[in-house]
């Protein structure tokens, strides 16, 4: 642009810095704060303009208020679906008053700018958490609020526009003290196109998931096809279920946290929740220092690998990998604190500044264990008091309330460069030895059994490749994120030393070759459960049958990377 164009369009603006409030546009579903701003407005001498059920609260307080439909001559109608969406009331927020041919064709038009818009949108989500049937969550989509919100947004050089009641006290004072700046309406106008994106997230993420029965034949065809394809490269004939993914995918998040620094001091994060999320990102921290990046990365593999149990269970983290996992001993009498016990047994150096995750209420017994150990991370569904007391004296330790339904999503994302991954969650949950089969040695006992199922389970939380050995229902030896699996049969059995003996072994993936199954069975395992599936399966199973060591395939793995 020349610098005669510059110019020219400079001076077709009038500075516009601090704006008095003269007249307000307000039309709220929550109402939290909205009378202490009312009486701040009135005050300042401010003409307040609102709709339905918020100027019906604010007559209610004694205040005056001018109805919409008297703004625009024109009665709500529709059951209130139409409001606002009118030019006496639209133009009077977009007029741009830094040009005068605006503020000339609003005298024509006899309109009345608006300073200042607060509006808060239809409790969408909300109705769609309270299990609302479909008609009443499609009459909570709001159509003039976010149209008001975009407006005020955009022509925020004039008008100020707020969708938050957090954001009420900075407009009190700012109407006090003569206006609104320009630079807090720049971030006004920021939170609320935030807002409003947001808003239609929700909406269409609620389409995507309650919708789907209108694209069921869409998806049949687009299943066959894959399915064809499938068969062309293979020559299968295999039965599989194609779940159902979106053209579009939503993502909802709000910033619940700015964190000290990323995975490094140089790199920095933020926390943010998903809506509707009921995870390790809506914990509440109950004591210590603030969460950092890597903590939340290490709690979350922590609560993973505790909740894929059903028993009293622990798990251990440090640095995204299990360095114990064990289920209660027994009928022990207080069954968290022995299976925490178990888990620490497994690798007591491993577990110095590690991240502890309980599937049940933390006791007084956990407690005592857990405050002798210097502990990064304790996140469990509940604390009883005293433990809580007890723990609490530990300044540095940080502790994490779980929600009370607490879950994992169905679908799990992964960013790469340019895009993501999505994949359903490995909720496979046929731990089961029933349909297993035998390839090699006698059948186990039911005590080997209960190792080889709890073994084979613990193994999902554990990195590629991952050999995991248990007994009696703790892990003795882990071996993890290995390059291959020989390296992982060897960490888990330097890690177990004497405890090798008598153990049980689950392995993520089929053996490539008999070298990593060798190694176990010289440190004397005595039953492997392994997915199979291995073009040298008949050698690995040839090894264990030599050794009289008891194997079970599942024909399932277990991938974790």
């Amino acid at each position: 642009m020349s610098g005669h164009t510059q110019s020219t369009a400079a001076s077709l603006y009038r500075d516009r810095d601090v704006i008095p409030v003269r007249r307000a546009l307000i039309s709220v579903s929550d109402k939290a704060g909205l009378i202490d701003l009312a009486d701040a407005l009135v005050a300042a001498g401010v003409e307040i303009v609102s709709t339905g059920s918020t100027a019906a609260t604010i007559r209610a307080a004694g205040h005056e208020v001018t109805d919409v439909s008297t703004v625009t001559g024109f009665p709500e109608s529709l059951d209130g679906r139409v409001k606002t969406l009118h030019p006496a009331v639209h133009a009077g927020i977009l007029a741009d008053l830094r040009l005068e041919a605006h503020e000339d064709q609003l005298k024509d038009l006899s309109i009345a700018a608006f300073e200042l818009v607060v509006v808060n949108l239809y409790p969408f989500v909300e109705t769609v958490q309270s299990g609302a049937a479909p008609a009443d969550v499609i009459e909570q989509i709001d159509i003039g609020g976010p149209a008001l919100v975009r407006a005020s947004a955009k022509n925020h050089a004039n008008v100020a526009i707020v969708v938050d009641p957090e954001d009420y006290p900075e407009i009190i004072a700012a109407v006090g003290t003569g206006g609104t700046t320009l630079r807090q309406r720049q971030k006004l106008a920021s939170l609320a196109f935030e807002h409003t994106a947001g808003y239609d997230l929700s909406v269409s993420a609620w389409f995507t998931e309650n919708v789907y029965d209108q694209w069921a034949d869409d998806t049949e065809t687009l299943a066959e096809d894959i399915l064809e394809a499938f068969d062309a490269v293979t020559g299968a004939d295999e039965d599989i279920d194609i779940p159902f993914f979106p053209d579009a995918l939503v993502i909802e998040a709000t910033r619940s946290a700015v964190l000290r620094y990323g995975e490094n001091a140089h790199q920095s994060a933020a926390l943010y929740a998903g809506e509707g999320g009921q995870g390790i990102a809506q914990a509440l921290q109950l004591h210590g220092k603030e969460m950092s990046y890597n903590n939340y990365v290490d709690a979350d593999a922590a609560v993973r690998a505790a909740f894929d149990f059903d028993q009293p269970a622990v798990a251990i983290i440090k640095h995204a990998n299990p360095c114990g996992i064990a289920v209660a001993a027994g009928k022990a009498p207080d069954a968290i604190a022995s299976a925490h016990r178990r888990a620490h047994d497994c690798d007591p150096v491993s577990a110095f500044g590690g991240v502890i995750a309980a599937n049940r209420t933390v006791t007084l017994g956990m407690a005592e264990t857990v405050s002798q150990i210097f502990t990064e991370v304790l996140v469990a569904p509940g604390f009883e008091p005293a433990a809580f007391e007890l723990l609490r004296a530990k300044k540095n330790i940080r502790l994490l309330e779980l929600p009370a339904d607490y879950r994992r999503s169905s679908l799990e994302l992964r960013q790469i460069s340019g895009g993501l991954l999505v994949q359903e969650s490995d909720t496979f949950e046929e731990f089961s030895s029933a349909g297993w089969t035998l390839v090699a040695g006698p059948e186990a006992d039911e005590a080997t059994r209960a190792d080889l199922e709890f073994a084979w389970k613990a193994c999902r939380s554990v990195k590629s490749n991952a050999i995991l050995l248990a007994r009696g229902g703790a892990s003795v030896g882990v071996g993890m994120g290995q390059v291959n699996r020989v390296d992982s049969c060897h960490l888990a059995v330097l890690r177990a030393g004497d405890r090798a003996a008598g153990s049980v072994a689950a392995s993520d993936a089929f053996f490539p070759f008999a070298d990593g199954l060798q190694v176990l069975l010289d440190a004397g395992v005595t039953a492997v459960v392994q997915p199979g599936g291995s073009v040298r399966d008949e050698e690995v199973i040839a090894a264990a049958a030599l050794a009289g060591v008891t194997m079970y395939f599942t024909g399932e793995r277990h991938f974790f990377h």
